[in-house]
């Protein structure tokens, strides 16, 4: 194994231990890879937010988590939205190779991502 998929695998486990709560939760939200294209990224959102059954109120206009203006601020609150309400129920956070979990908190300013334990 190369030193950087070790360093990768053990930097992965340390955030698991760290964003476990001590009843055994682990809090992660869904996000927009970086790398994936805008294109990508586009299909997937339109996904989550129509057929997906995400709730994409809070990224339309003068909305709470409108800005930044971009696919990839709106996916990543779209993923998150569709991953909380069916992570129970078998939703996952992949679109398509598109997003992941993360135990970082993606909230900003006034932009809250729900969070289901």
């Amino acid at each position: 194994m190369s030193a950087v998929k070790l360093c990768s695998l053990l930097t992965l486990l340390l955030v698991m231990i760290f964003s476990q709560k001590s009843d055994g939760v682990v809090e992660e939200w869904c996000i927009a890879d970086e790398q994936s294209p805008d294109s990508e990224l586009q299909v997937a959102l339109d996904w989550a937010c129509g057929i997906g059954g995400a709730n994409c109120s809070k990224i339309q206009v003068g909305q709470a988590c409108f800005k930044p203006n971009t696919v990839r601020a709106h996916a990543s609150y779209a993923f998150n939205n569709y991953y909380q309400k069916f992570k129970r129920r078998g939703g996952s956070c992949y679109f398509r190779a598109s997003a992941y979990t993360t135990a970082l908190n993606p909230s900003y300013d006034s932009c809250n991502y729900e969070l289901t334990p």
